[in-house]
Parts: structure tokens; sequence; C-alpha cells
């Protein structure tokens, strides 16, 4: 579930990080619910060795984002590491393809053991992505949120098991956990597996030219884990137009929008009714600088309200909102939409009775105000196309219509301006005979 602020948005909102080495995972207390848990698996493959981040080596990169994290954030989630690739330098595959170690379990942090664990790591043999993953997935144990940050900078070199088929059998499990993935300077190939990896998981893939985006990404992904949504978004799939798109009732959903894409839903309205809408876009890649989102309500052609809001880099979410009431006049329904008015009302009672229905049973509700959302995009990039959408996270809720008071009307505005100028009139006249009484008695 996508927030910016992944807010009503949000969105809206993606950390806490903890290890004690030798420690297991923590177990909440009775009734508690159990802490997220994360686990960063880095590679430590041969060629880690290359210098072409900011002319430094991969590995010493991923190393300084790793320690900033941890000194950023606050011990809320449990937290492991573990490796791939980072012992075994001979060239025996049936032996280098086995190579990944859990060199922090998962347990509350000790910043201190944490980097230890990490200093010492060169870049040595093969990278084992998929045994890797699966590996991960058992370190995280079951139950409660999960989340697996992965960073390489290459492909898997040791398929079987191929590292896609490996997520969609974890996603195939029906477990909260998240494979969240970022490429270091990565080729098409890479891109394509890591992309494969986290949509199989509903996660994100992201890719880091540089130690600041590196860093500032892994925060992100670690922060999301220690604050699950409270609400598991369900999946959507919107339309390229208003005819067919799914209806929706009030809740939270997940989809994906392409660049410069424009997807479409219907939310039924009834009289009495507030629509109050909030759409969030995750932008898990890199993008061209000044972009912006777009949520409106249309009826037919006639446009109702709109929201938006706009970026230039520095943020990872945009969200933005809209409210619209039945009160406000829609026009008439658009030729060919599907009628919904045997829709169930949103209300406290199956009577109706909260939007002014009445409770005869000979009364019938008038049919509802089918409102159709758009969510479009100003997003541009130099990748690939071919890329799977973007997250975005849309929330719908329906509320008693709130009206604003009446303002005052054209005839009372001028009631009110004659009765001001009377009294002006008369504290002059006063003003004016007291002045001339008390100079004629200072004379005097």
């Amino acid at each position: 579930m996508i927030h910016r602020r992944l807010s009503l948005m949000g969105v809206l909102g993606l950390v806490g990080l903890s290890v004690t080495l030798g420690a297991g995972p923590a177990l909440a207390e009775p009734g508690e619910p159990e802490a997220p848990r994360v686990e960063l698996v880095l590679d430590v493959s041969g060629s880690m060795r290359a210098a072409d981040i900011d002319g430094e080596t991969r590995i010493a990169v991923a190393k300084r984002a790793f320690n900033a994290t941890v000194d950023a954030l606050p011990e809320t989630t449990q937290l492991g590491i573990r490796v791939l690739g980072a012992t075994y330098p001979g060239d025996d595959k049936k032996k280098g393809c086995k190579d990944t170690q859990q060199i922090v379990p998962v347990g509350q942090v000790d910043r201190s053991a944490a980097k230890a664990a990490i200093a010492d790591l060169k870049p040595t043999g093969f990278t084992p992505v998929g045994l890797a993953l699966r590996k991960a997935a058992e370190d995280l144990g079951d139950g409660g949120s999960r989340r697996i940050v992965l960073i390489t900078d290459g492909e898997d070199t040791c398929t079987p098991p191929d590292p896609c088929t490996v997520a969609r059998e974890l996603a195939a499990q029906g477990t909260s956990l998240v494979v969240d993935t970022l490429g270091l300077t990565p080729d098409e190939k890479t891109r394509k597996q890591l992309v494969c990896i986290s949509t199989a998981t509903g996660g994100t893939y992201t890719a880091a030219q540089s130690e600041e985006e590196l860093t500032d990404r892994i925060k992100q992904l670690v922060d999301r884990a220690a604050v699950p949504p409270p609400v598991a978004p369900a999946p959507v799939t919107g339309t390229d137009s208003c005819d067919g798109a799914p209806t929706l009732t009030p809740g939270v959903y997940t989809d994906r929008e392409r660049i410069g894409e424009h997807r479409f839903y219907r939310v039924p309205v009834q009289a009495g009714q507030e629509l109050r809408a909030s759409v969030s876009i995750a932008i898990d890649r890199q993008v061209a600088r000044d972009y912006g989102i777009l949520l409106a309500a249309t009826v037919g052609p006639r446009e109702l309200v709109r929201g938006t809001d706009a970026g230039s880099g520095r943020s990872d979410v945009l969200s933005t909102g809209l409210r619209w009431s039945a009160a406000e006049e829609a026009g008439p329904q658009p030729s060919g939409s599907t009628s919904t008015a045997n829709s169930a009302p949103t209300s406290d009672s199956d009577s109706g009775g909260l939007f002014g229905w009445g409770d005869d049973d000979d009364e019938t509700p008038p049919a509802p105000t089918e409102v159709c959302l758009v969510v479009s995009n100003s997003f541009a990039s130099s990748t690939s196309s071919a890329q799977p959408g973007m997250p975005l996270e849309l929330t719908i809720g329906l509320t008693p219509a709130s009206h604003a008071p009446d303002a005052p009307g054209l005839g009372r505005g001028f009631l009110l301006l004659l009765v001001l100028g009377l009294a002006g009139l008369i504290a002059g006249v006063l003003a004016g005979w007291l002045t001339r009484w008390w100079v004629a008695t200072w004379r005097n």
C-alpha cells in the first residue's frame, strides 16, 4: 500500500533496524502484534569490485550506505543480514553456488555489531540470488510483516533455482513477505530479473547510480517495513476508459500505472453522500525531473473536481486527493454506463435513513451518481517502456455529505451597507455637534 505522505492518501509509508549477534527473531507478547522483520541480502560476488560508482568500488559504496542506514533509524524493527558470494573464491560452480550465509540473525539491533559484520567483507565469488532469497525467507520465519531488501549488481549466475521462480514460490505461499530489489548500475538483463523478483511479491525495484541514491532508498524500504500499512490493499486493475472500469466500494486498493498512462475506476455515490478519494504513486525508478500526478472525478464528459501534486525529484511518493458531494448536481448519467441502483448504501443501517431515503417500504432510494475516477501522471523516463507500471494506492471513502453554511445573500449585503451608512451619518452628526459645543464653551 502505496501512501507520501502513501497518506490519504499515500501515499502515502515506507526504518527501524535492530540486531544482536546470536539472537533469534523476537517474539511478541500474547495479544501484541509481532514486530516487523526485515533482512538485507547483500551481494558480495566478484563483480562488486568494479569501481564505477562515483569513482569507488560498488562494495565500498554499499557498505557506507548500510552504515548510514543503521545510524539513522529507530530501534523498532527486527533486522537480519545475509550475504551471497562472500566466502568461496574458487572456480567450482557447484560449491560457489551454495555460498550464502546469514551473518546477523534477525533480532534487536546492535549497531556496532551490525557494522562490524560487514566491515571485512570482500568481493569473492558467484551470485546465487535464488538460493539466498529462499534462505532469507526461512531466516524471517512465518507470520507477521516480513520484508527482504536485495542489493545486487548483477543477475544470478547459479540458476537453478531461478530467482524469479523462487519469488513466485514465496508469493504463492500467501504469506506477508515482500521482496524489494536494488540494482547497482544494472544492465538490461539484470534489471529485468530484479523487476521480475519484486513484481512477483508486490515489492519495488530501484536502480541506484550513486551512493546517495542507494542510501536514501535503503532507508525508505526498511522504514516501510518498520511501519506496515494498517490495511492490506485489495488488488484492482483499472481500465483505459470509464466504460468497463471496475466498480469500487469504500476501501484501499492497489494497482500499477505505466508512465503517461490513465487508469479509470467507477464509484457509485448516493444522494446525501460525499466521495473522498486519494491516490499515492510510488516512484520506484529513475524519472526525469518536474513531474506530477492527477486524480479527477468525472460524470460523462464533465469534470467535477480534481486534485494534483507535483515534484522535482525530491520525493519517492506523490499523493493527492479530492472531495465531492452528491448534493452538488452532477447532471445526467452518461449513456451506456452500468446502472448501480441496486448497490447497497454505505451507512450504519440497511434502512438508508441516514441519507434521507425514509423507512417506508414503498419508497426506493434514488439511483446513485456513478462517478468515474481517473488517475494520470506526467512522468518521463529514458529507460525501457517495457517496465511494469509504478505501484499506486487508491483510497475510497463515502461519508454523509457536509455542507458549508450559506453566505449572506445580495439583499442582506445591501441591508448591511445601509445600516452601516446610517450609523456613520449619525456618528458624524453627533461628533460635529459635540465639537461645536466644546469650541463655543472654551471661548467663553
